[in-house]
């Protein structure tokens, strides 16, 4: 065991407060260990202008975190589930562990969806949050939104709506400011969204053990089964995709439902597939939507 465990997050008030979420559940199952946070920014939180599926670059908020424990300046990196690559391909970091997940749905902030008028306005930079919103109210208009959550707060259009996600104004105590939690049937939420994940390097048995004591199972399940859907797709953090998965049950059946939409929302396809192996549920429902559903004509597929 190490002496003092490193651990990388970026600098944000969420990710600081993720990572003593982690370092207390450390504590609790090793009283002994001592952690030291470490943190960084990253190119996306330099990048605030410019609108994520614009800058081309997967891993904006976890590549330069990750670097840190690759290069050996930390011992592990706490991410937001949903910032992660769809795939680990090529990198020596898994994914040890994972927290009980919080909220997974969206809110509004602001004005509240049946109280917008025609033409009114929501923020949101997510392509997935535009589609489905648009598809229940195609006369609404959308503007781009960027920045950590209190910024986000700060533009929401005046006698519009923000969406931002529920787990995040939960964790900095901002559940105040919501006007609206979207349910599930009206908005799917990212893959990974509410979960905070620990990752480290392959090779580092000592930290994967310390690890292992702190992974919570049904959400570690239930994330593999979100992500190799995406990791099927080939999708991004600018494709109109969401999925949300469950693994509660005693027999460790998953329930996992996926949403694939044109960029425009015009089409908007859901689907929902039950099985007991995470990765193989999430690559059969893609493999699904994309042959009979026709959803290989809405998404780009990175192949």
């Amino acid at each position: 065991m190490p002496p003092t465990l490193r651990l990388a997050t970026r600098s944000s008030p969420l990710a600081r407060l993720q990572a003593e979420l982690v370092v207390a559940a450390l504590g609790r199952a090793h009283p002994e260990l001592a952690v030291e946070v470490v943190t960084s920014d990253t190119i996306g939180d330099r990048t605030q202008q410019v609108a994520l599926h614009e800058i081309g670059i997967r891993g904006l908020f976890t590549n330069e975190i990750d670097a840190l424990v690759t290069s050996g300046r930390a011992d592990l990196a706490v991410h937001s589930a949903k910032d992660l690559p769809s795939s680990e391909e090529g990198s020596d970091l898994v994914i040890a562990a994972v927290l009980p997940r919080g909220e997974v749905r969206d809110a509004l902030v602001g004005s509240r969806l049946a109280d917008l008028p025609p033409g009114g306005v929501i923020a949101t930079g997510a392509p997935r949050r535009r589609v489905q919103l648009s598809a229940l109210r195609p006369d609404l208009g959308f503007a781009p939104l960027r920045g950590n959550i209190a910024t986000r707060i700060d533009k929401t259009p005046v006698g519009g709506a923000a969406v931002v996600a529920l787990a995040a104004l939960e964790r900095l105590a901002l559940g105040d400011r919501v006007s609206e939690v979207l349910p599930l049937e009206v908005c799917l939420p990212q893959v990974g969204q509410g979960v905070i994940a620990v990752r480290c390097a392959a090779g580092r048995a000592d930290v994967v053990s310390l690890l292992a004591a702190i992974d919570h199972t049904a959400t570690h399940r239930a994330l593999d089964a979100e992500r190799g859907f995406l990791r099927r797709l080939g999708g991004g953090c600018d494709a109109a995709v969401g999925a949300y998965a469950t693994a509660e049950g005693s027999d460790g059946t998953i329930r996992l439902e996926a949403m694939i939409a044109s960029g425009d929302g015009h089409v908007v396809l859901r689907r929902a597939l039950e099985g007991t192996d995470p990765a193989e549920l999430g690559v059969t429902l893609a493999e699904t939507m994309l042959v009979r559903d026709g959803a290989s004509l809405l998404v780009e597929v990175d192949r």
